[in-house]
């Protein structure tokens, strides 16, 4: 890296090291959130995405507000929470309510998300990029009401690979008063297939006046962070699920913009201590029962890309009870070769 990159702000906020934690739904809750500081190297953290329209039911019927806001109160600062839904005024009064209520350091929109459930059914997420006039009222009435803490937008470059609209799309963000945009470098008709473009997301810089531009999308490697900014003109990036069952990437990704050597993966042992803490913090929230079927596709993510993980996989996507959720971590997690041949001996 030639030369650190600064920090980035957001508003009023400074995120420093300029690598955001991206919301992923089902995945980066609370306990993920805190797995991750043990390591370092986050600038913004993000909850999961929470439904705008469930939050506000939750409210009116005096209900436990949603598990996607598990211990936001309390946690370090900055925070982003990130909403979606379709209807401007309640896009507002839950920003205010966030705001107000929870102290959030930043309030963002998904405008990315290419999940059926949200796009077809809820015409939200990545849907509303065919509708920039909704965009912009959306992300306007929020601005509004979070004053004056700070509200930005996630998209993709468009819906489809005939319809990219990236450009336009930026524009209406920043008009609309928003203080950043992340931009996930594939189309919502791509999923997660194929590979990001990056070359895309640097283009949209242009058409940026005064807000950063933060890219989001295969970033599974301190090299690709590095290259991010020397290759690309960002001036952020955003971590997704590479980092799920690596939550030491971006510590790695940190030192590497630092100019320092990159701390090495962790031991299979320390990962498989790592992936204890993780169930315990879960199952503590939310109980035994509950809290091991919602470990099952962490653990795997643990695992992935490891000698025997699809073994480990097949058991542990079973389990249903602490003991057995240990017993097939003590059996089938896979282990380091050295500390196979010491316990062969």
């Amino acid at each position: 890296m030639t030369s650190t990159p600064p920090p980035l702000w957001i508003g009023s906020i400074k995120v420093d090291p300029p690598i955001l934690q991206a919301p992923m739904a089902g995945f980066t809750n609370y306990a993920f959130r805190q797995i991750v500081r043990e390591y370092g190297g986050v600038g913004l953290h993000a909850t999961e995405m929470v439904n705008a329209r469930g939050f506000v039911w939750l409210d009116e019927n005096e209900a436990e507000h949603p598990d996607r806001l598990w211990g936001v109160r309390e946690e370090a600062r900055p925070l982003a929470v990130q909403i979606w839904d379709n209807q401007p005024e309640v896009m507002a009064k839950v920003g205010k309510r966030l705001v107000d209520d929870y102290q959030v350091s930043v309030v963002d929109i998904n405008f990315g998300c290419p999940v059926k459930q949200v796009t077809e059914k809820a015409h939200s997420g990545s849907y509303l990029l065919k509708h920039p006039k909704t965009m912009f009222e959306i992300i306007r009435r929020l601005v509004e009401a979070c004053a004056p803490t700070p509200v930005t937008a996630k998209i993709r470059l468009g819906c489809t690979r005939n319809n990219v609209n990236c450009d336009d799309i930026a524009k209406v963000v920043e008009e609309a008063g928003a203080a950043a945009l992340t931009v996930h470098g594939r189309t919502a008709q791509d999923f997660f297939s194929g590979s990001a473009d990056w070359d895309r997301i640097a283009e949209i810089k242009q058409h940026l006046r005064n807000i950063p531009l933060i890219g989001n999308g295969d970033l599974d490697s301190a090299d690709k962070v590095v290259a991010a900014f020397e290759n690309y003109g960002v001036d952020g990036v955003m971590i997704a699920r590479a980092s799920l069952g690596r939550p030491w990437l971006f510590a790695q990704a940190h030192a590497a913009l630092r100019g320092e050597p990159v701390p090495p993966e962790p031991t299979l042992e320390l990962q498989r201590q790592c992936m204890l803490r993780h169930y315990d913090m879960i199952v503590e929230r939310f109980g035994e029962a509950k809290g091991t079927v919602l470990m099952r596709k962490f653990a795997c993510c643990y695992a992935q890309g490891k000698f025997g993980a699809r073994h480990f996989r097949t058991h542990v996507a079973r389990v249903s009870t602490a003991s057995e959720f240990y017993g097939v971590v003590e059996e089938y997690f896979p282990r380091d070769l050295d500390a196979i041949e010491a316990a062969s001996q």
